[in-house]
């Protein structure tokens, strides 16, 4: 299993990544490119503050820190930990070494910086652009879920994060969400 986008995606997406979305003629590839498309189509304001408003600063920061990030440190340390799962035998003590140093140095303290900023984020407002859903909170919800399954966020130790999670998975909508995808496999 690569964990790879299934072949076909290379018939809808030159680059055979998901997310992809067909809209006729438009065809567009990632995540928050695909949420400013369904937005300018659809959102009738309530998911992205307007410009010149009390929380569009900290919108556009949460919208764009998710994928340009938080998510790359998430998806990197998760490579570097399946490296080491899968590394030969006689290769595993010098790759956990490798991986644990790189953990060190690199992966935590950047990740521990990062939830600190969601936990003082989420401490100040009910959401992470104010008191009302956007679409920050949606695409940082995706995130913060695989923080919490495979990064050791926790209740003990980001209690307003776990409560940001749990008012996500409150809504209908994201339960929808998960049992078209299939629960379980919305995490890598």
């Amino acid at each position: 299993n690569t964990r790879l986008a299934p072949a076909e995606y290379k018939a809808v997406s030159p680059l055979g990544t998901a997310p992809c979305i067909s809209d006729g003629d438009v065809t567009l590839a990632e995540t928050n490119a695909i949420v400013d498309y369904i937005m300018d189509k659809h959102d009738d304001g309530r998911l992205r503050p307007a410009p010149g408003t009390d929380n569009r600063a900290d919108y556009l920061f949460w919208f764009h820190a998710s994928q340009g990030s938080f998510q790359p440190l998430l998806t990197n340390k998760f490579v570097m930990m399946a490296m080491t799962s899968r590394a030969p035998f006689f290769l595993k003590p010098a790759a956990k070494m490798l991986v644990g140093g790189l953990d060190k140095a690199f992966f935590g303290p950047r990740l521990s910086a990062f939830m600190a900023e969601a936990e003082k984020a989420l401490g100040k407002h009910k959401w992470f652009a104010g008191e009302e859903l956007t679409a920050a909170d949606i695409v940082m919800g995706y995130s913060m879920e695989l923080a919490a399954h495979r990064a050791g966020m926790d209740a003990g130790n980001y209690p307003n994060a776990h409560r940001f999670l749990q008012q996500m998975r409150a809504y209908p909508s994201y339960q929808r969400a998960l049992e078209k995808d299939g629960k379980g496999t919305i995490l890598l």
